[in-house]
């Protein structure tokens, strides 16, 4: 018997809105309504403070490069063409860390700490995956 006053939530994660975002080239994550922070990947619970109530709120995309690895042999069907290609970790100015593939910058000039900026690019009409371009600066 616990001493819960209502049931814990099943932890299974419901990514369906950071996909639909993407869709429409925007990026959105979940922030807490009860300590604010920003999470990724996508759950039912705060990973701070465990609470359950959470929004879905616009993120600007923009943060810069904590880690990278180049491939030079491409594994997913959308990149065959870009080979190599690099896989970069991006500390977002909003909190959370997000994974995708950085395009445009040749793989000798990837550096850590490297400004980027999210983009959507659309692999067929119905799947659209984020991206990162090297970043311009905000005017």
């Amino acid at each position: 018997m616990s001493g819960y006053a209502k049931p814990l939530p099943r932890i299974t994660p419901d990514n369906g809105p950071f996909w639909e975002a993407t869709r429409r080239h925007e990026l959105r994550l979940q922030r807490c309504l009860d300590c604010g922070r920003v999470w990724y990947p996508p759950g039912p619970v705060c990973p701070g403070c465990l609470g359950d109530r959470h929004e879905w709120a616009p993120m600007s995309g923009r943060g810069t490069i904590s880690s990278f690895v180049v491939f030079h042999k491409a594994w997913f069907p959308a990149f065959a063409n870009e080979t190599p290609y690099a896989v970069v970790q991006v500390e977002l100015e909003e909190g959370p860390r997000l994974t995708a593939n950085l395009v445009d910058v040749p793989p000798g000039e990837i550096r850590v700490g490297m400004p980027v900026a999210i983009v959507f690019d659309d692999i067929t009409s119905d799947v659209t995956i984020p991206r990162f371009r090297r970043a311009r600066p905000l005017r």
